[in-house]
């Protein structure tokens, strides 16, 4: 089962952000992927959006998937195994 946490943020700073909370858990979730703190998955879970609907808010602000080249070899290698070669 997986845990939650409850964040507690007072109306008026929501009213002054003029932001909803889907708004501002999209917000915390792109702020994160964009750190590197979350995967693009777990992002779009915070996001509480499909991950493809994630992507577009993402190309929206002009932020690319991280994909460094260790993830590239890594990709490479695990295609080679499940093509028997």
């Amino acid at each position: 089962m997986a845990a939650s946490m409850n964040i507690e943020v007072p109306a008026d700073v929501m009213e002054s952000a003029r932001m909803t909370v889907q708004e501002a858990k999209l917000e915390l979730a792109i702020a994160l992927f964009s750190r590197e703190r979350l995967s693009m998955g777990k992002a779009a879970e915070l996001a509480g959006m499909p991950l493809g609907r994630f992507q577009l808010q993402l190309a929206a602000r002009q932020i690319g998937p991280h994909y460094s080249v260790e993830d590239a070899l890594e990709d490479s290698a695990t295609l080679a195994t499940l093509r028997g070669s």
